[in-house]
């Protein structure tokens, strides 16, 4: 489902120029440079009504938009959903899983917005769906800030939920993601994780880690189970995803 977004990404930008010539109003998709991000956030959540579903890759101009956004509308909300007039604002927002430790100092600013947060593996695009009216997809590409496009055609909205939605559906809860962490950040389970990367026997990884063969193997089977992965290589790179092994490719 994360491909399905960038690829739905692709699509908008590949059509972006064909419709600015062939509607002149309303524009149902625009470019926005990366320093008006901000202003279009803000404006978007201004007058959310119903629902704000986000994805974020990494603390940026994007996630910092949006987090300063929701702060300063929760007072707000809270008031307005205490008196009964209006129903609470549904705030579901995903991460990706490389990007946790760093997104974790964010999480404070928003502490008083109701909100779900969960964590997604692969690679994603950022993106903002406000009501399920308007989209806001950004792209770190070209400069800090990037850049954005502002989709407001209905059906292409409308997918862009749908892919939202089922990315969402696969995730894990922000707490279940670092439980996760937790019990494999010791010693033992880095060591390990860093022989099954590197392609280790069972044989060889055991006698470097200083254990019998039978508990090497059981604390394998262990980690397998913890990373719900299906192999060895898709273990270490889950690892890497989750930041448990720092990755040798940046």
């Amino acid at each position: 489902m994360e491909q399905a977004l960038l690829e739905a990404d692709a699509l908008i930008e590949s059509t972006l120029s064909l419709h600015q010539e062939r509607f002149e109003a309303p524009v149902l998709l625009s470019r926005l440079d990366g320093n008006l991000v901000a202003d279009a956030v803000d404006q978007f959540l201004d007058g959310v009504r119903h629902s704000v579903s986000v994805t974020v890759t990494g603390a940026g101009a994007f996630v910092a938009a949006v987090t300063h956004a929701l702060a300063e509308r929760a007072p707000e909300a809270a008031a307005r959903s205490g008196s009964g007039s209006a129903p609470r604002v549904a705030v579901r927002m995903l991460w990706a899983a490389n990007a946790v430790p760093e997104l974790l100092a964010l999480a404070d600013q928003v502490r008083d917005v109701p909100m779900e947060i969960r964590v997604a593996e692969g690679e994603m695009r950022e993106l903002l769906v406000v009501d399920g009216a308007v989209a806001l997809v950004h792209s770190k590409a070209a400069s800090p800030d990037g850049h954005a496009a502002v989709v407001k055609d209905p059906a292409a909205v409308r997918a862009l939920e749908l892919l939202f939605a089922g990315a969402w559906s696969g995730a894990r809860p922000l707490s279940v993601h670092l439980g996760l962490g937790t019990r494999l950040r010791t010693d033992m389970a880095r060591r390990i994780l860093e022989k099954l990367r590197a392609g280790y026997t069972d044989e060889e990884a055991a006698g470097e880690v200083g254990v019998s063969l039978r508990t090497y193997r059981r604390h394998v089977a262990e980690i397998m189970r913890e990373l719900d992965a299906t192999s060895r290589f898709q273990a270490g790179v889950r690892a890497v995803e989750l930041g448990l092994l720092p990755d040798r490719t940046v």
